[in-house]
């Protein structure tokens, strides 16, 4: 008898779905019960317009940018949480300094206001802090909107609450991909495994969106891609490493919330490692400050030891920097007096960026040691905080810091998912180097000053900005950290070189390692998630392939007017 993949058995079992229905099939069942899975009896089909796989904000723009034309959309998430490195990774947004009035589409500016009037609607704000226009619940120094992840996730879950209610989308939380099917050049069905009950579903669309945070449909669907660094041999890019390795990734964190409360004592168990992380230098090239449990680092640019501030109550240090400050989300001063006891923030600091491994194209064991390894690292560093991190009085450590696990909505108050800075990369249709978007780079180009603009794409599809922010890495290369330019995003960038209905919604596009240190920022993931979302429903409505769009001036053209008139800049203005 021949033997038939997973679609094939799905497609000999019934007729067509609709959109968000749930239907078992028995072929697909027989062919999982003999492959000896116990869940065989449970076995479901789903079919939309087009399947994103991970809830991240590049995936989330991308089902809300295709629901918003006409399609029917299966959103997929690991976690129970959609937002990505906003909610789950519980990162306060990294913006640029013209967020609040172009660099970004509406549709997250709007985000970002939702956020605002969430505050103003459901928190007792006072008068002042109600009545700023640009309203920064935390303050933080990192951004212009620090604020919770819960209150994030809220707003995310009410932009999509009436395509939920109207059945054009489906969402599926704690659901993972596990399989691909593909024929050819094209993507015939997804299987996932709901990780809560362990049942299987089959998932086939017209198309599929890899916005996994580790780009993790790449693999399956033998869609081409690249890890790590490249050489300069490859690339040309003046900040590229001679020799390049594939398993040189940028380090993750596992980010946690804090709050203090003076004259109270939270100090928290002694971690099992903390013995470790409390004497650990990383082995750096160049060589990092000393000991990374430190109020000190290697400065990103300089890479010379710098100084760090800490006070948790937000008081004035010798140093340039309060980490405290940094990433604080919410900001006691903005409430009414005795709705917060402190301010909290959030710990995703130089400290707790781990390096002693890569979770890049790895088992599911190798991923699952290293994140716990690297939650030991965070809970040393709160520990270490806690009891022994030196005060400006004289004195150690700071009792009344409490590790706040209802911000992060997990048992032992860590993120929900660590906060990924790389992943696999398509092999594009075009891909953005240093000499497009990098300073320096840019200006050896083109002989003129690095305050030029960025290379002009004529396929672009929106725009970002942020300076390339490559942190520590697994392979022990220190911080590369320097000046980029505004910057346009290429339809090319989005595109694999072969296969035809798979498209990339997060950090897996078309960039290098280098680009990839301005192009992974929340706005910039947001904006790559727009376009494809758009991408999609225009090839479907139009009848051709994302490839044909670009390779045809009029065609181009056309979506390029559909993607400006839904609020995407495709230019930065002219100074």
């Amino acid at each position: 008898m021949k033997r038939r993949n997973f679609i094939e058995l799905v497609s000999s079992g019934g007729g067509m779905l609709a959109a968000g229905s749930l239907l078992p099939s028995s072929a697909l069942a027989e062919s999982i019960e003999k492959a000896g899975s116990p869940t065989a009896a449970r076995a479901r089909e789903l079919k939309a317009d087009v399947v994103v796989a991970g809830g991240g904000l590049g995936g989330f723009a991308a089902a809300l940018a295709s629901l918003r034309n006409g399609l029917t959309v299966i959103l997929t998430e690991e976690t129970d949480w959609i937002g990505g490195q906003i909610t789950q990774q519980g990162v306060p947004p990294d913006e640029h300094q013209w967020i609040e009035t172009h660099g970004a589409p509406q549709s997250y500016r709007d985000y970002r206001n939702a956020v605002r009037d969430y505050y103003r609607k459901y928190y007792p704000l006072t008068d002042e802090a109600r009545a700023r226009k640009n309203l920064n619940p935390g303050d933080g120094s990192v951004s212009r909107i620090c604020h919770e992840p819960r209150v994030a996730l809220a707003v995310l879950m009410d932009t999509l609450a009436p395509y939920l209610s109207s059945g054009k989308l489906t969402l599926l939380l704690e659901h993972k991909v596990t399989a691909a099917d593909v024929t050819g050049d094209k993507v015939r069905a997804l299987k996932v495994l709901n990780r809560r009950s362990g049942n299987e579903v089959v998932l086939t669309a017209p198309y599929f969106v890899d916005a996994t945070e580790l780009g993790d449909l790449l693999p399956l669907t033998k869609t081409e891609f690249v890890t790590g660094t490249e050489s300069k041999k490859e690339t040309g890019e003046l900040h590229a490493p001679e020799v390049g390795n594939p398993l040189n990734n940028q380090a993750f964190t596992m980010c946690y919330a804090i709050d203090y409360v003076k004259g109270e004592n939270h100090v928290i168990d002694k971690p099992k490692e903390y013995s470790f992380w409390r004497n650990f230098v990383p082995k750096m090239t160049p060589a990092w400050s000393g000991r990374m449990l430190d109020l000190s680092y290697s400065n990103p640019r300089t890479l010379e030891p710098k100084a760090l501030g800490f006070h948790p109550e937000g008081i004035k240090t010798n140093a340039d920097l309060n980490l405290w400050n940094y990433r604080k989300i919410i900001n006691k001063n903005n409430f009414n007096p005795g709705t917060y006891p402190g301010d909290i923030t959030i710990v995703n600091w130089p400290q707790n960026d781990y390096v002693l491994g890569n979770i890049v194209e790895v088992s599911d064991k190798e991923f699952n040691k290293h994140v716990d390894r690297a939650k030991q690292q965070s809970l040393s560093l709160l520990y270490w905080l806690q009891t022994e991190a030196p005060r400006p009085d004289g004195g150690q450590g700071w009792a009344g810091l409490r590790l706040r696990n209802d911000i992060m909505g997990t048992e032992d108050g860590l993120a929900k998912y660590p906060y990924v800075r790389e992943a696999r990369r398509i092999k594009a249709l075009f891909t953005v180097l240093e000499e497009h978007v990098g300073a320096e780079n840019r200006a050896m180009i083109t002989g003129k000053k690095t305050g030029n603009t960025s290379a002009e794409f004529y396929d672009s599809v929106g725009v970002g900005y942020y300076h390339i922010d490559l942190h520590p890495s697994s392979m022990g290369v220190n911080y590369v950290d320097f000046g980029s330019l505004p910057f346009q995003i290429p339809l090319g960038s989005l595109i694999p070189q072969r296969v035809e209905n798979l498209l990339p919604a997060n950090k897996n596009i078309g960039t290098t390692h280098i680009t990839n240190g301005c192009f992974r920022l929340h706005p910039v993931e947001w904006s790559i998630g727009e376009a494809v979302g758009m991408l999609v429903a225009h090839s479907l409505k139009n009848n051709v392939i994302p490839r044909a769009v670009r390779e045809d001036k009029q065609k181009l053209a056309e979506f390029q007017r559909v993607v400006r008139a839904q609020g995407v800049e495709t230019q930065w203005p002219q100074s």
